[in-house]
Order: structure tokens, then C-alpha cells, then sequence
């Protein structure tokens, strides 16, 4: 399985289209702050991916190899105050708490409906 996430950088977020032939959602990521660890959305490139159990987040998609970068997931989660360098999902986009910054609507049923149609492993081209 292949996901595709295209997407576009602000001064306060990245926002995108996450897809693959029978899924497509919103992300929702940090700006870019140059790949810089905890602060920064995914630099654009080609990595694979695995299911994952989070201690702290339940079950996740790691995104792996990414450069200078560990612990990069996908999961549920609204606003960009949740982000420490992951990409969160949702089915659609919205200022839910008005300090003027994107976020996810939808986003546990959302990533529930992701992770239940991929694969154990895979991989994701993200195109900044």
C-alpha cells in the first residue's frame, strides 16, 4: 500500500491531503522549521511506514527513516499544540479554538478509518 501527502506550509502549520486509492484525508502538521526536531512538519521524500503501539498515543502509523528524525507517527489529535513533529488526520478542516491556526475535525473516527485500511507496512511520498 502506497499513501500519497501533498501539502503546503504557513508561518503556524502545514496543512494537506493525505490518499491512496480508497482513502483520503486532511493533515495537519507543524510548519517548516527546516526538518528541526519536535517544531518541524516531515521534510518532503519517500519512507515507509508500520503500524505501531504508542505507550503514550495507543496505536499509531510510524513513519520510519526519516532524517535527523525518530518517532515521526500518524494519529488522531486536532490541534498543532498535540504535535511534537507528527502529522495528525481528520475529515475536514476548521479554527476550532479561534487563535486564527488550522485544525482537524473528525480526527479519532478519521485515523480509525485509516488504520483500519492499510496494511501492517507500506509506504508514503510526502510533496511539499
Amino acid at each position: 500500500m502506497h499513501l500519497y501527502l501533498e501539502t503546503v506550509s504557513t508561518h503556524d502549520s502545514t496543512i494537506g491531503l493525505l490518499s491512496s486509492l480508497t482513502f483520503r484525508c486532511f493533515t495537519l502538521e507543524l510548519p517548516d522549521i527546516n526538518n528541526a526536531e519536535n517544531i518541524s512538519c516531515i521534510p518532503a521524500g519517500h519512507y515507509a511506514f508500520r503500524k505501531h503501539y504508542s505507550p503514550s498515543l495507543g496505536w499509531v502509523i510510524h513513519i520510519r527513516d526519516v532524517p535527523k528524525r525518530t518517532w515521526i507517527y500518524i494519529h488522531a489529535g486536532n490541534f498543532t499544540s498535540e504535535i511534537r513533529g507528527c502529522i495528525l488526520v481528520g475529515s475536514g478542516m476548521k479554527d476550532l479554538n479561534n487563535d486564527g491556526i488550522p485544525d482537524v475535525t473528525g480526527s479519532t473516527k478519521t485515523f480509525k478509518k485509516l488504520f483500519a485500511s492499510l496494511p501492517d507496512k507500506g509506504t508514503i511520498t510526502i510533496r511539499r
